[in-house]
């Protein structure tokens, strides 16, 4: 009974991380569907805020999921990178090819075995080196003989990459004394004043048809979010990270399909590389786990 339990529990995480993997390349052609229209500080701040609007009657219905044993400060510092991550992967995505800058971007559990190496004290082990080597190889056959080679794009999405991993090092520590839904909507609720702040120098007003997308983007950005997070609760990571490289050939198509981009060979085994080593750091990491 247990294993048939833990089967259908596998299932439906991979179902979900399947659904969070096509609405997060969803959001990454609406960012360059508004070809940019609309400044990467703005597109935070309206996604923030559309996204507030969507989990503001969960809030409403459990209160409590504002009790948090962490400082509103904490949750500050994680908003701030988080933004900046966003922001980062936002302009590059609306210059660079989407492929290249989605490959680039899971260079993200790559830096987080550095950083908890680095930061945390942890001994990555001989396969977390052989990891980081692939990884790192993968991301040079994109950036080097590739016809695009290192712009501003893919510099970007290194910056946003290494953001992200501080993020999830960040969240290490503090998931141990929050619930998810609770991380999630403090995230939200400070996101929306500070990108504002941050916004006020590039704002104007989106015209109809960006305001439509940046709605779009909100509700899809947050329900992106509610179904990893819930993947995540179902089964082990080192399960559902794997469904995320999903991603990268919806955002080809989609670039491919909408935009007329293609993709380079480079891009392809630089990309497969990349996947191949957040999938061996994302085993790693949970085999330490279980030991």
């Amino acid at each position: 009974m247990q294993v048939e339990e833990r089967r259908e529990r596998v299932s439906a995480a991979v179902l979900f991380a399947i659904g969070a993997a096509v609405l997060a390349a969803s959001d990454a052609v609406i960012v360059r569907a508004l070809d940019g229209a609309v400044h990467p500080f703005v597109i935070a701040f309206f996604r923030a805020l559309f996204g507030v609007v969507v989990v503001l009657p969960f809030l409403v219905l459990r209160p409590q999921m504002l009790k948090s044993t962490h400082t509103v400060r904490q949750h500050a510092v994680r908003a701030v990178f988080k933004l900046f991550a966003m922001v980062a992967f936002f302009a590059a995505f609306s210059m660079g090819p989407l492929a290249d800058v989605t490959a680039i971007a899971f260079m993200s559990p790559i830096f987080v075995v550095l950083g908890a190496a680095l930061l945390l004290g942890e001994r990555p082990g001989l396969a977390m080196f052989a990891a980081a080597l692939v990884g790192f190889s993968g991301a040079m056959i994109i950036v080097g003989p590739s016809p695009s080679g290192f712009t501003l794009a893919i510099g970007l999405a290194l910056v946003g990459a290494l953001l992200q991993a501080g993020i999830q090092l960040i969240l290490k520590s503090m998931s141990r004394g929050d619930s998810t839904s609770t991380l999630v909507v403090w995230n939200l609720l400070l996101t929306v004043p500070i990108s504002l702040v941050m916004a006020v120098p590039f704002f104007a007003m989106p015209g109809n048809r960006e305001l439509a997308l940046l709605a779009l983007q909100g509700v899809v950005g947050t329900t992106c979010m509610g179904l990893m997070t819930h993947a995540m609760s179902l089964a082990p990571a080192s399960i559902v990270a794997p469904v995320d490289f999903l991603r990268l050939p919806l955002v080809a198509i989609g670039g491919l399909a909408l935009f007329q981009e293609t993709v380079a060979l480079t891009t392809v085994v630089g990309a497969i590389l990349i996947c191949l080593a957040a999938l061996m750091a994302a085993r790693s990491r949970g085999v330490k786990a279980s030991n």
